[in-house]
């Protein structure tokens, strides 16, 4: 079973925690983690492209010379996807390109995914994520004691408002309730840190 060192903000080590080695501990499975990344990500798409068909395109209906005897090609209308300006043949449509992915696969790629940042040493416990105040300065700061690495990933549990306040303005700072969190969230951000009382819930809930 996993054991961590809970740290404060001034990344002093407060205590100990022990994590279910189920979730924490569990075999990475690389296959796993990519079908749950390319499932968020198709999730993610809006789907809104279109492209004009010839019957949407402006333009008359009108055939423009006679079927025989120019000594030219056949045409039956302006808005033929030969000629230019015309309508576009099997274009994109709109469409919806989410899918449904297995809760277990879902379960299972989160737990990769947490192994996968505790092994690499990445992932920090720490006490609480309680803020006197919302100055994103002071906040900084404190992600800078803790080792923050370029993106980072905070995964608290309630409202806390200084904290979304104080980080919303952070680039590369994402803030997370432990019920939103995603393996492509986890993946995404190089240091992921999370509070005591997530890390027992998540301990509990993906076992």
């Amino acid at each position: 079973m996993p054991t961590v060192d809970v740290v404060n903000l001034e990344n002093k080590v407060v205590g100990r925690v022990e994590l279910a080695d189920e979730v924490f501990g569990a075999q990475v499975n690389e296959a796993l983690l990519y079908e749950a990344v390319r499932h968020y990500r198709a999730c993610q798409r809006a789907g809104t492209h279109k492209t004009k068909e010839r019957g949407s395109v402006a333009g008359s209906g009108k055939k423009l010379w006679r079927q025989k005897g120019t000594g030219r090609a056949r045409i039956g209308s302006i808005r033929s996807p030969l000629w230019r300006h015309g309508g576009t043949a099997h274009g994109p449509q709109p469409r919806d390109y989410s899918y449904h992915l297995p809760k277990k696969m879902l379960v299972g790629a989160l737990r990769s995914a947490l192994s996968a940042k505790l092994q690499e040493g990445r992932l920090t416990v720490v006490e609480n994520l309680d803020l006197p105040s919302q100055k994103t300065k002071e906040f900084r700061q404190g992600l800078d004691r803790l080792g923050s690495e370029k993106s980072v990933l905070l995964v608290s549990n309630g409202e806390n408002q200084n904290l979304e306040r104080s980080s919303r303005n952070l680039p590369r700072v994402t803030l997370l309730a432990s019920r939103e969190v995603n393996p492509y969230h986890l993946l995404d951000h190089e240091r992921v840190i999370l509070t005591q009382a997530t890390a027992q819930k998540l301990s509990e809930a993906l076992r």
